[in-house]
Protein backbone atom coordinates (compact mmCIF):
# COMPACT_ATOMS: atom_id res chain seq x y z
CA UNK A 1 0.00 0.00 0.00
CA UNK A 2 1.32 3.39 -0.91
CA UNK A 3 0.64 6.99 -1.79
CA UNK A 4 0.96 8.44 -5.27
CA UNK A 5 0.87 11.90 -6.83
CA UNK A 6 1.46 13.43 -10.22
CA UNK A 7 1.42 16.65 -12.22
CA UNK A 8 1.01 17.08 -15.97
CA UNK A 9 1.44 20.69 -17.10
CA UNK A 10 -0.48 20.89 -20.37
CA UNK A 11 1.04 24.31 -21.07
CA UNK A 12 4.35 22.42 -21.44
CA UNK A 13 5.98 24.09 -18.45
CA UNK A 14 8.53 22.00 -16.58
CA UNK A 15 7.19 20.36 -13.41
CA UNK A 16 8.93 21.47 -10.23
CA UNK A 17 10.17 18.69 -7.98
CA UNK A 18 9.36 20.76 -4.89
CA UNK A 19 5.66 20.70 -5.83
CA UNK A 20 5.69 16.91 -5.98
CA UNK A 21 7.59 16.74 -2.70
CA UNK A 22 4.96 18.89 -0.99
CA UNK A 23 2.23 16.59 -2.28
CA UNK A 24 3.99 13.43 -1.14
CA UNK A 25 4.90 14.89 2.25
CA UNK A 26 1.20 15.33 3.06
CA UNK A 27 0.48 11.65 2.41
CA UNK A 28 3.72 10.21 3.76
CA UNK A 29 1.70 8.21 6.31
CA UNK A 30 0.53 6.06 3.38
CA UNK A 31 4.10 5.01 2.61
CA UNK A 32 6.74 5.75 5.24
CA UNK A 33 9.26 3.16 3.99
CA UNK A 34 10.51 4.85 0.81
CA UNK A 35 9.80 7.69 -1.61
CA UNK A 36 10.80 8.59 -5.12
CA UNK A 37 10.22 11.02 -8.00
CA UNK A 38 10.31 11.09 -11.77
CA UNK A 39 10.27 14.27 -13.87
CA UNK A 40 10.30 14.45 -17.66
CA UNK A 41 9.81 18.12 -18.54
CA UNK A 42 6.06 18.77 -18.08
CA UNK A 43 5.29 15.38 -16.50
CA UNK A 44 6.08 14.62 -12.88
CA UNK A 45 5.32 11.53 -10.78
CA UNK A 46 5.79 11.03 -7.05
CA UNK A 47 5.43 8.02 -4.81
CA UNK A 48 5.78 6.97 -1.16
CA UNK A 49 5.97 3.28 -0.39
CA UNK A 50 4.61 0.99 2.28
CA UNK A 51 6.69 -2.13 1.63
CA UNK A 52 4.61 -5.32 1.65
CA UNK A 53 5.90 -7.51 -1.22
CA UNK A 54 9.68 -7.66 -1.84
CA UNK A 55 10.97 -5.30 0.83
CA UNK A 56 14.18 -4.56 -1.05
CA UNK A 57 15.03 -1.39 -2.98
CA UNK A 58 14.13 -3.26 -6.15
CA UNK A 59 10.55 -2.26 -5.35
CA UNK A 60 11.36 1.44 -5.49
CA UNK A 61 8.91 3.67 -7.37
CA UNK A 62 8.44 5.36 -9.74
CA UNK A 63 9.46 2.19 -11.59
CA UNK A 64 10.70 2.33 -15.19
CA UNK A 65 10.58 -0.54 -17.65
CA UNK A 66 13.77 -1.87 -19.25
CA UNK A 67 13.46 0.21 -22.43
CA UNK A 68 12.67 3.39 -20.50
CA UNK A 69 9.33 3.93 -22.24
CA UNK A 70 6.85 3.23 -19.41
CA UNK A 71 6.99 4.71 -15.90
CA UNK A 72 4.55 3.60 -13.19
CA UNK A 73 3.38 4.81 -9.79
CA UNK A 74 1.06 2.33 -8.17
CA UNK A 75 -0.87 1.88 -4.93
CA UNK A 76 -2.42 -1.45 -4.01
CA UNK A 77 -1.93 -5.18 -4.36
CA UNK A 78 -2.54 -7.56 -7.26
CA UNK A 79 -3.07 -10.80 -5.40
CA UNK A 80 -2.74 -13.04 -8.46
CA UNK A 81 0.53 -11.38 -9.48
CA UNK A 82 2.46 -14.66 -9.33
CA UNK A 83 0.16 -16.26 -11.90
CA UNK A 84 0.34 -13.21 -14.21
CA UNK A 85 4.12 -13.07 -13.73
CA UNK A 86 4.40 -16.67 -14.93
CA UNK A 87 2.26 -15.86 -17.96
CA UNK A 88 4.52 -12.92 -18.82
CA UNK A 89 7.69 -14.96 -18.28
CA UNK A 90 6.35 -17.58 -20.70
CA UNK A 91 5.98 -14.80 -23.28
CA UNK A 92 9.60 -13.75 -22.74
CA UNK A 93 9.60 -11.04 -20.07
CA UNK A 94 12.37 -11.01 -17.48
CA UNK A 95 11.95 -9.55 -14.01
CA UNK A 96 14.50 -7.92 -11.73
CA UNK A 97 12.27 -7.79 -8.63
CA UNK A 98 9.68 -9.95 -6.87
CA UNK A 99 7.14 -7.10 -6.66
CA UNK A 100 3.64 -7.01 -8.07
CA UNK A 101 4.43 -3.48 -9.30
CA UNK A 102 6.79 -4.82 -11.95
CA UNK A 103 4.13 -7.34 -12.98
CA UNK A 104 1.58 -4.52 -13.43
CA UNK A 105 4.10 -2.49 -15.45
CA UNK A 106 4.86 -5.30 -17.90
CA UNK A 107 1.23 -6.42 -18.04
CA UNK A 108 0.34 -2.95 -19.31
CA UNK A 109 3.25 -3.03 -21.75
CA UNK A 110 2.01 -6.35 -23.15
CA UNK A 111 -1.79 -5.98 -23.08
CA UNK A 112 -2.51 -2.27 -22.75
CA UNK A 113 -5.57 -1.27 -20.76
CA UNK A 114 -7.10 -4.75 -21.13
CA UNK A 115 -4.55 -5.88 -18.53
CA UNK A 116 -7.00 -4.56 -15.92
CA UNK A 117 -9.32 -7.46 -16.69
CA UNK A 118 -6.60 -9.90 -15.56
CA UNK A 119 -5.97 -8.25 -12.19
CA UNK A 120 -7.50 -9.65 -9.01
CA UNK A 121 -6.92 -7.10 -6.29
CA UNK A 122 -7.10 -3.44 -5.38
CA UNK A 123 -5.28 -0.64 -7.11
CA UNK A 124 -4.92 2.97 -8.13
CA UNK A 125 -2.21 3.52 -10.70
CA UNK A 126 -0.74 5.89 -13.26
CA UNK A 127 1.55 4.80 -16.11
CA UNK A 128 3.26 7.38 -18.31
CA UNK A 129 3.98 6.36 -21.90
CA UNK A 130 6.85 8.55 -23.13
CA UNK A 131 6.46 7.38 -26.72
CA UNK A 132 2.73 8.03 -27.09
CA UNK A 133 2.85 11.04 -24.76
CA UNK A 134 -0.09 9.93 -22.66
CA UNK A 135 -0.78 9.10 -19.04
CA UNK A 136 -2.87 6.03 -18.30
CA UNK A 137 -4.68 5.97 -14.93
CA UNK A 138 -6.97 3.31 -13.47
CA UNK A 139 -8.80 2.28 -10.32
CA UNK A 140 -9.88 -1.17 -9.13
CA UNK A 141 -13.34 -2.59 -9.71
CA UNK A 142 -14.79 -1.51 -6.36
CA UNK A 143 -12.72 1.59 -5.63
CA UNK A 144 -10.91 0.08 -2.65
CA UNK A 145 -7.93 2.32 -3.40
CA UNK A 146 -8.52 6.06 -3.96
CA UNK A 147 -7.61 8.19 -6.96
CA UNK A 148 -8.40 11.92 -6.97
CA UNK A 149 -7.66 14.33 -9.79
CA UNK A 150 -7.99 17.92 -10.96
CA UNK A 151 -8.25 18.91 -14.62
CA UNK A 152 -8.91 22.34 -16.12
CA UNK A 153 -7.48 21.96 -19.62
CA UNK A 154 -4.17 23.50 -18.57
CA UNK A 155 -3.22 21.21 -15.71
CA UNK A 156 -3.88 17.60 -14.77
CA UNK A 157 -2.90 16.63 -11.24
CA UNK A 158 -3.70 13.50 -9.24
CA UNK A 159 -3.11 12.02 -5.81
CA UNK A 160 -4.21 9.34 -3.37
CA UNK A 161 -5.69 12.03 -1.14
CA UNK A 162 -7.38 15.37 -1.70
CA UNK A 163 -5.09 17.31 0.63
CA UNK A 164 -2.17 16.85 -1.78
CA UNK A 165 -4.09 18.49 -4.61
CA UNK A 166 -5.09 21.44 -2.44
CA UNK A 167 -1.39 21.97 -1.71
CA UNK A 168 -0.98 23.04 -5.35
CA UNK A 169 -3.17 26.08 -4.63
CA UNK A 170 -5.95 24.72 -6.80
CA UNK A 171 -9.52 25.75 -6.13
CA UNK A 172 -10.49 24.80 -2.59
CA UNK A 173 -14.01 26.21 -2.80
CA UNK A 174 -16.80 24.07 -1.36
CA UNK A 175 -18.95 22.01 -3.70
CA UNK A 176 -22.47 23.04 -2.67
CA UNK A 177 -24.12 20.27 -4.65
CA UNK A 178 -22.25 17.57 -2.72
CA UNK A 179 -22.76 19.41 0.57
CA UNK A 180 -26.53 19.46 -0.05
CA UNK A 181 -26.56 15.70 -0.67
CA UNK A 182 -24.73 15.09 2.59
CA UNK A 183 -26.68 17.47 4.81
CA UNK A 184 -30.09 16.48 3.47
CA UNK A 185 -29.61 12.76 2.79
CA UNK A 186 -26.39 11.81 4.58
CA UNK A 187 -24.84 10.75 1.26
CA UNK A 188 -21.15 10.94 0.33
CA UNK A 189 -18.82 9.34 -2.23
CA UNK A 190 -21.82 8.53 -4.45
CA UNK A 191 -20.71 10.56 -7.48
CA UNK A 192 -17.40 11.53 -9.06
CA UNK A 193 -17.62 14.93 -7.35
CA UNK A 194 -16.02 15.60 -3.97
CA UNK A 195 -16.74 18.23 -1.32
CA UNK A 196 -14.08 20.38 -3.01
CA UNK A 197 -15.12 22.10 -6.22
CA UNK A 198 -12.99 21.00 -9.15
CA UNK A 199 -11.54 17.94 -7.39
CA UNK A 200 -12.97 14.68 -8.68
CA UNK A 201 -12.57 11.02 -7.88
CA UNK A 202 -11.97 8.47 -10.60
CA UNK A 203 -14.94 6.16 -10.21
CA UNK A 204 -14.46 2.44 -9.47
CA UNK A 205 -13.82 0.17 -12.48
CA UNK A 206 -12.79 3.13 -14.66
CA UNK A 207 -9.65 4.02 -16.56
CA UNK A 208 -8.62 7.52 -17.58
CA UNK A 209 -6.16 8.60 -20.27
CA UNK A 210 -4.56 12.04 -20.44
CA UNK A 211 -3.52 12.96 -23.99
CA UNK A 212 -0.64 15.39 -23.55
CA UNK A 213 -0.58 16.51 -27.19
CA UNK A 214 -4.25 17.41 -27.37
CA UNK A 215 -4.61 18.47 -23.69
CA UNK A 216 -7.71 16.37 -23.15
CA UNK A 217 -8.81 13.39 -21.08
CA UNK A 218 -10.79 10.27 -21.98
CA UNK A 219 -12.52 7.91 -19.55
CA UNK A 220 -13.98 4.44 -19.89
CA UNK A 221 -15.47 1.66 -17.76
CA UNK A 222 -13.82 -1.76 -18.01
CA UNK A 223 -16.07 -3.87 -15.72
CA UNK A 224 -19.78 -4.07 -15.10
CA UNK A 225 -21.54 -6.17 -12.47
CA UNK A 226 -24.75 -7.96 -13.47
CA UNK A 227 -27.02 -9.15 -10.65
CA UNK A 228 -29.61 -11.92 -10.94
CA UNK A 229 -33.14 -10.79 -10.04
CA UNK A 230 -34.64 -14.25 -9.46
CA UNK A 231 -36.16 -15.41 -6.16
CA UNK A 232 -36.80 -19.08 -6.96
CA UNK A 233 -35.83 -21.71 -4.40
CA UNK A 234 -34.25 -24.78 -5.96
CA UNK A 235 -33.19 -26.76 -2.90
CA UNK A 236 -31.33 -29.24 -5.05
CA UNK A 237 -28.87 -26.47 -5.91
CA UNK A 238 -28.14 -25.43 -2.31
CA UNK A 239 -25.24 -27.85 -1.85
CA UNK A 240 -23.71 -27.00 -5.23
CA UNK A 241 -23.92 -23.26 -4.61
CA UNK A 242 -22.47 -23.61 -1.10
CA UNK A 243 -19.49 -25.64 -2.33
CA UNK A 244 -18.75 -23.17 -5.13
CA UNK A 245 -18.94 -20.28 -2.67
CA UNK A 246 -16.61 -22.05 -0.25
CA UNK A 247 -14.05 -22.83 -2.97
CA UNK A 248 -13.97 -19.21 -4.15
CA UNK A 249 -13.94 -17.75 -0.64
CA UNK A 250 -11.11 -19.96 0.60
CA UNK A 251 -9.05 -19.09 -2.48
CA UNK A 252 -9.79 -15.39 -1.99
CA UNK A 253 -8.51 -15.56 1.59
CA UNK A 254 -5.50 -17.64 0.52
CA UNK A 255 -4.44 -15.11 -2.11
CA UNK A 256 -4.80 -12.24 0.37
CA UNK A 257 -2.35 -13.91 2.72
CA UNK A 258 0.51 -13.38 0.25
CA UNK A 259 2.84 -11.02 2.04
CA UNK A 260 6.43 -10.50 3.15
CA UNK A 261 5.31 -8.77 6.38
CA UNK A 262 3.12 -9.93 9.32
CA UNK A 263 -0.59 -10.44 8.57
CA UNK A 264 -3.47 -10.31 11.06
CA UNK A 265 -7.27 -10.08 10.95
CA UNK A 266 -10.02 -7.80 12.16
CA UNK A 267 -12.57 -9.69 14.23
CA UNK A 268 -15.85 -7.99 15.12
CA UNK A 269 -17.71 -11.17 16.05
CA UNK A 270 -19.98 -10.89 13.02
CA UNK A 271 -20.41 -13.52 10.34
CA UNK A 272 -18.00 -12.01 7.79
CA UNK A 273 -14.92 -11.31 9.91
CA UNK A 274 -15.41 -14.57 11.82
CA UNK A 275 -15.53 -16.46 8.51
CA UNK A 276 -12.18 -15.00 7.50
CA UNK A 277 -10.48 -15.88 10.79
CA UNK A 278 -11.84 -19.44 10.74
CA UNK A 279 -10.80 -20.03 7.12
CA UNK A 280 -7.31 -18.71 7.85
CA UNK A 281 -7.12 -21.16 10.74
CA UNK A 282 -7.87 -24.05 8.37
CA UNK A 283 -5.35 -22.80 5.80
CA UNK A 284 -2.63 -22.72 8.44
CA UNK A 285 -3.06 -26.48 8.86
CA UNK A 286 -2.05 -27.06 5.23
CA UNK A 287 1.35 -27.20 3.57
CA UNK A 288 1.38 -23.67 2.12
CA UNK A 289 3.28 -21.16 4.22
CA UNK A 290 1.87 -17.70 5.05
CA UNK A 291 3.14 -14.60 6.86
CA UNK A 292 0.69 -15.25 9.70
CA UNK A 293 2.91 -17.28 11.98
CA UNK A 294 1.90 -20.48 13.74
CA UNK A 295 -0.85 -18.58 15.55
CA UNK A 296 -2.82 -15.86 13.81
CA UNK A 297 -3.55 -12.55 15.51
CA UNK A 298 -7.06 -11.09 15.67
CA UNK A 299 -7.93 -7.49 16.60
CA UNK A 300 -11.27 -6.43 18.05
CA UNK A 301 -13.07 -3.37 19.42
CA UNK A 302 -14.96 -4.08 22.65
CA UNK A 303 -17.18 -2.03 24.93
CA UNK A 304 -18.21 -2.05 28.55
CA UNK A 305 -21.76 -1.36 27.35
CA UNK A 306 -23.23 -4.87 26.97
CA UNK A 307 -25.62 -3.68 24.25
CA UNK A 308 -22.66 -2.90 22.00
CA UNK A 309 -20.15 -5.48 23.15
CA UNK A 310 -19.56 -8.52 20.92
CA UNK A 311 -17.06 -10.43 23.04
CA UNK A 312 -19.39 -13.41 23.53
CA UNK A 313 -19.17 -13.99 19.76
CA UNK A 314 -15.52 -13.02 19.42
CA UNK A 315 -14.53 -15.49 22.12
CA UNK A 316 -16.36 -18.30 20.32
CA UNK A 317 -14.01 -17.76 17.36
CA UNK A 318 -10.96 -17.45 19.59
CA UNK A 319 -11.80 -20.71 21.41
CA UNK A 320 -12.17 -22.59 18.14
CA UNK A 321 -9.14 -21.17 16.31
CA UNK A 322 -6.81 -20.59 19.29
CA UNK A 323 -5.98 -17.21 17.69
CA UNK A 324 -4.13 -14.57 19.67
CA UNK A 325 -6.92 -12.15 20.67
CA UNK A 326 -6.18 -8.44 21.00
CA UNK A 327 -8.85 -6.13 22.42
CA UNK A 328 -9.17 -2.39 22.49
CA UNK A 329 -11.88 -0.32 24.20
CA UNK A 330 -12.71 2.92 22.33
CA UNK A 331 -13.71 5.64 24.80
CA UNK A 332 -15.18 9.12 24.58
CA UNK A 333 -12.06 10.72 26.08
CA UNK A 334 -9.96 9.17 23.33
CA UNK A 335 -12.37 10.31 20.63
CA UNK A 336 -12.21 13.89 21.89
CA UNK A 337 -8.44 13.75 21.86
CA UNK A 338 -8.13 12.21 18.39
CA UNK A 339 -11.12 13.75 16.61
CA UNK A 340 -9.16 16.48 14.85
CA UNK A 341 -6.63 13.94 13.58
CA UNK A 342 -9.43 11.63 12.44
CA UNK A 343 -11.10 14.45 10.51
CA UNK A 344 -7.79 15.47 8.90
CA UNK A 345 -7.20 11.95 7.61
CA UNK A 346 -10.77 11.39 6.42
CA UNK A 347 -10.73 14.73 4.52
CA UNK A 348 -14.46 14.63 3.77
CA UNK A 349 -17.36 14.43 6.27
CA UNK A 350 -18.52 11.22 7.89
CA UNK A 351 -22.01 10.67 9.24
CA UNK A 352 -21.25 9.17 12.65
CA UNK A 353 -18.56 8.10 15.06
CA UNK A 354 -18.71 4.34 14.43
CA UNK A 355 -15.59 4.69 12.27
CA UNK A 356 -13.68 5.55 15.43
CA UNK A 357 -13.92 1.92 16.57
CA UNK A 358 -12.25 0.87 13.31
CA UNK A 359 -9.64 3.61 13.78
CA UNK A 360 -8.74 2.19 17.21
CA UNK A 361 -8.52 -1.39 15.92
CA UNK A 362 -6.00 -0.28 13.29
CA UNK A 363 -4.12 1.68 15.92
CA UNK A 364 -3.89 -1.43 18.09
CA UNK A 365 -2.66 -3.57 15.20
CA UNK A 366 0.11 -1.10 14.46
CA UNK A 367 1.36 -1.18 18.05
CA UNK A 368 1.54 -4.99 17.79
CA UNK A 369 3.77 -4.85 14.71
CA UNK A 370 1.16 -6.08 12.22
CA UNK A 371 1.34 -4.36 8.83
CA UNK A 372 -1.48 -6.14 6.93
CA UNK A 373 -5.01 -6.88 8.14
CA UNK A 374 -7.77 -8.91 6.50
CA UNK A 375 -11.24 -7.45 7.01
CA UNK A 376 -14.83 -8.42 6.23
CA UNK A 377 -15.82 -5.23 4.41
CA UNK A 378 -18.07 -5.82 1.41
CA UNK A 379 -19.90 -8.91 2.65
CA UNK A 380 -23.03 -7.01 3.64
CA UNK A 381 -23.36 -5.29 0.28
CA UNK A 382 -22.85 -8.45 -1.78
CA UNK A 383 -24.91 -10.80 0.35
CA UNK A 384 -27.81 -8.57 1.45
CA UNK A 385 -26.52 -8.34 5.01
CA UNK A 386 -28.35 -5.14 5.83
CA UNK A 387 -31.85 -5.44 7.28
CA UNK A 388 -33.27 -3.09 4.63
CA UNK A 389 -32.67 -5.76 1.98
CA UNK A 390 -35.23 -8.01 3.61
CA UNK A 391 -37.82 -5.27 3.06
CA UNK A 392 -36.92 -5.14 -0.62
CA UNK A 393 -36.95 -8.95 -0.72
CA UNK A 394 -40.45 -9.14 0.77
CA UNK A 395 -41.69 -6.53 -1.70
CA UNK A 396 -40.15 -8.54 -4.53
CA UNK A 397 -41.97 -11.68 -3.38
CA UNK A 398 -45.27 -9.79 -3.47
CA UNK A 399 -44.51 -8.44 -6.93
CA UNK A 400 -43.79 -12.00 -8.11
CA UNK A 401 -47.08 -13.16 -6.49
CA UNK A 402 -45.25 -15.63 -4.28
CA UNK A 403 -47.66 -15.02 -1.41
CA UNK A 404 -47.00 -18.19 0.58
CA UNK A 405 -43.25 -17.59 0.50
CA UNK A 406 -43.86 -13.96 1.46
CA UNK A 407 -45.83 -14.97 4.56
CA UNK A 408 -43.23 -17.57 5.56
CA UNK A 409 -40.31 -15.17 5.15
CA UNK A 410 -42.09 -12.27 6.86
CA UNK A 411 -42.95 -14.43 9.87
CA UNK A 412 -39.41 -15.81 10.07
CA UNK A 413 -37.94 -12.32 10.00
CA UNK A 414 -40.29 -10.35 12.23
CA UNK A 415 -40.85 -13.10 14.81
CA UNK A 416 -37.15 -13.18 15.69
CA UNK A 417 -36.38 -11.38 18.94
CA UNK A 418 -32.68 -11.50 18.02
CA UNK A 419 -33.48 -9.32 14.99
CA UNK A 420 -36.01 -7.03 16.65
CA UNK A 421 -33.78 -6.36 19.66
CA UNK A 422 -30.99 -5.05 17.40
CA UNK A 423 -33.19 -3.31 14.85
CA UNK A 424 -32.49 0.43 14.63
CA UNK A 425 -35.74 1.83 13.24
CA UNK A 426 -34.33 5.34 13.08
CA UNK A 427 -31.64 4.27 10.59
CA UNK A 428 -34.25 2.91 8.22
CA UNK A 429 -36.50 5.94 8.12
CA UNK A 430 -34.60 7.65 5.31
CA UNK A 431 -35.60 4.83 2.96
CA UNK A 432 -39.24 5.89 3.25
CA UNK A 433 -40.50 8.10 0.41
CA UNK A 434 -42.13 10.42 2.96
CA UNK A 435 -38.94 10.85 4.97
CA UNK A 436 -38.23 14.37 3.69
CA UNK A 437 -41.76 15.46 4.54
CA UNK A 438 -41.78 13.89 7.98
CA UNK A 439 -38.41 15.37 8.85
CA UNK A 440 -38.22 18.74 7.11
CA UNK A 441 -34.46 19.05 6.82
CA UNK A 442 -34.92 21.90 4.31
CA UNK A 443 -36.02 24.20 7.12
CA UNK A 444 -32.42 24.31 8.35
CA UNK A 445 -31.11 25.67 5.03
CA UNK A 446 -31.17 29.14 3.54
CA UNK A 447 -33.88 29.54 0.89
CA UNK A 448 -31.30 30.46 -1.75
CA UNK A 449 -29.37 27.25 -1.07
CA UNK A 450 -32.52 25.10 -1.27
CA UNK A 451 -33.77 26.67 -4.49
CA UNK A 452 -30.43 26.13 -6.16
CA UNK A 453 -30.22 22.37 -5.56
CA UNK A 454 -33.67 20.97 -4.70
CA UNK A 455 -34.89 20.29 -8.23
CA UNK A 456 -31.56 19.06 -9.54
CA UNK A 457 -31.21 16.47 -6.79
CA UNK A 458 -34.81 15.30 -6.58
CA UNK A 459 -33.69 12.03 -8.25
CA UNK A 460 -31.99 10.84 -5.07
CA UNK A 461 -34.60 8.32 -3.91
CA UNK A 462 -32.11 5.82 -2.43
CA UNK A 463 -33.60 3.03 -4.45
CA UNK A 464 -36.93 2.55 -2.69
CA UNK A 465 -38.46 2.80 -6.16
CA UNK A 466 -35.89 0.37 -7.55
CA UNK A 467 -36.14 -3.37 -7.99
CA UNK A 468 -34.25 -5.58 -5.55
CA UNK A 469 -31.34 -6.29 -7.89
CA UNK A 470 -31.07 -2.61 -8.87
CA UNK A 471 -31.01 -1.58 -5.20
CA UNK A 472 -28.24 -4.10 -4.44
CA UNK A 473 -26.19 -2.92 -7.41
CA UNK A 474 -26.63 0.70 -6.33
CA UNK A 475 -25.43 -0.11 -2.82
CA UNK A 476 -22.29 -1.74 -4.20
CA UNK A 477 -21.54 1.00 -6.72
CA UNK A 478 -22.98 4.16 -5.19
CA UNK A 479 -24.90 4.37 -1.92
CA UNK A 480 -23.09 2.24 0.62
CA UNK A 481 -19.81 0.54 -0.28
CA UNK A 482 -17.85 3.52 -1.72
CA UNK A 483 -18.06 5.63 1.43
CA UNK A 484 -17.25 2.64 3.67
CA UNK A 485 -14.17 1.93 1.56
CA UNK A 486 -13.09 5.54 1.95
CA UNK A 487 -13.42 5.25 5.74
CA UNK A 488 -11.40 2.04 5.71
CA UNK A 489 -8.66 3.36 3.43
CA UNK A 490 -8.12 6.56 5.42
CA UNK A 491 -8.29 4.85 8.81
CA UNK A 492 -5.84 2.14 7.84
CA UNK A 493 -3.45 4.41 5.94
CA UNK A 494 -3.39 6.85 8.87
CA UNK A 495 -1.66 4.03 10.74
CA UNK A 496 0.46 2.87 7.76
CA UNK A 497 -1.53 -0.36 7.55
CA UNK A 498 -2.77 -2.27 4.53
CA UNK A 499 -6.24 -3.83 4.73
CA UNK A 500 -7.33 -6.61 2.41
CA UNK A 501 -10.95 -7.54 1.72
CA UNK A 502 -11.65 -11.18 0.74
CA UNK A 503 -15.37 -10.53 0.19
CA UNK A 504 -14.44 -8.15 -2.64
CA UNK A 505 -12.60 -10.69 -4.75
CA UNK A 506 -14.26 -10.00 -8.11
CA UNK A 507 -14.65 -13.72 -8.85
CA UNK A 508 -16.59 -14.19 -5.61
CA UNK A 509 -18.67 -11.05 -6.18
CA UNK A 510 -19.61 -12.15 -9.70
CA UNK A 511 -20.60 -15.60 -8.45
CA UNK A 512 -22.76 -14.19 -5.64
CA UNK A 513 -24.36 -11.77 -8.09
CA UNK A 514 -25.34 -14.69 -10.34
CA UNK A 515 -27.28 -16.42 -7.54
CA UNK A 516 -31.04 -16.03 -7.00
CA UNK A 517 -31.96 -13.96 -3.95
CA UNK A 518 -33.15 -17.08 -2.14
CA UNK A 519 -29.43 -17.92 -1.75
CA UNK A 520 -28.89 -14.59 -0.01
CA UNK A 521 -32.04 -14.41 2.14
CA UNK A 522 -34.04 -17.33 3.47
CA UNK A 523 -35.76 -18.30 6.67
CA UNK A 524 -35.45 -14.84 8.19
CA UNK A 525 -31.66 -14.87 7.81
CA UNK A 526 -29.36 -13.08 5.41
CA UNK A 527 -26.31 -14.65 3.71
CA UNK A 528 -27.93 -18.06 3.36
CA UNK A 529 -25.25 -19.46 1.04
CA UNK A 530 -22.48 -18.36 3.41
CA UNK A 531 -24.09 -20.01 6.40
CA UNK A 532 -24.53 -23.25 4.51
CA UNK A 533 -21.02 -23.18 3.05
CA UNK A 534 -19.34 -22.57 6.41
CA UNK A 535 -21.14 -25.24 8.39
CA UNK A 536 -18.46 -27.07 10.36
CA UNK A 537 -16.02 -24.19 9.84
CA UNK A 538 -17.74 -21.41 11.79
CA UNK A 539 -18.88 -21.84 15.41
CA UNK A 540 -22.63 -22.57 15.31
CA UNK A 541 -23.39 -19.65 17.63
CA UNK A 542 -22.06 -17.30 14.97
CA UNK A 543 -23.18 -19.22 11.88
CA UNK A 544 -26.80 -19.08 13.02
CA UNK A 545 -26.87 -15.63 14.62
CA UNK A 546 -29.32 -13.04 13.29
CA UNK A 547 -28.24 -10.02 15.32
CA UNK A 548 -25.88 -7.52 13.74
CA UNK A 549 -23.70 -4.77 15.17
CA UNK A 550 -20.28 -4.66 13.45
CA UNK A 551 -18.04 -1.82 14.57
CA UNK A 552 -20.84 0.05 16.35
CA UNK A 553 -20.14 2.45 19.20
Amino acid sequence: MCGLAGIVDLNRQKVRKEDLEKMIMLIKHRGPDDEGYFIDENVGLGHCRLSIIDLSLRGHQPMINKEGRFIIVYNGEIYNYLEIRKELKDIGYRFISDTDTEVVLYAYQEWGKTCLEKFNGMWALAIYDRQKRELFCARDRFGIKPFYYYFDGKLFAFSSEIKSLLKLNLSNKPNDKVIYDFLKFGMADHTEDTFFKGVKRLLPAYWLIVNLEEAKIEKGKYWNLKICNGTQILRGNDKKYAQKFLDLFVDSVRLRLRSDVPVGSCLSGGLDSSAIVCVINNLLKGKERFAVGSRQRAFSACFNNRRLDERKYIQEVIRQTKADSNYIFPELTGLKKELEKLVWHQEEPFGGISIYAQWKVFSLAKTKGVKVLLDGQGGDENLCGYRKFYMFFLRKLLEDKKYLLFVREALSFFSSWEILSTLFIKNGLRYLPLYSRLFNVDSFFKDSFIKKWREELSHLDFGYNSSLHERLKEDIEKWSLPVLLRYEDRNSMAHSLETRLPFLDYRLVEFIASLPFSQKMRGGKSKFVVRKALRGILPEKIRLRKSKLGFDV
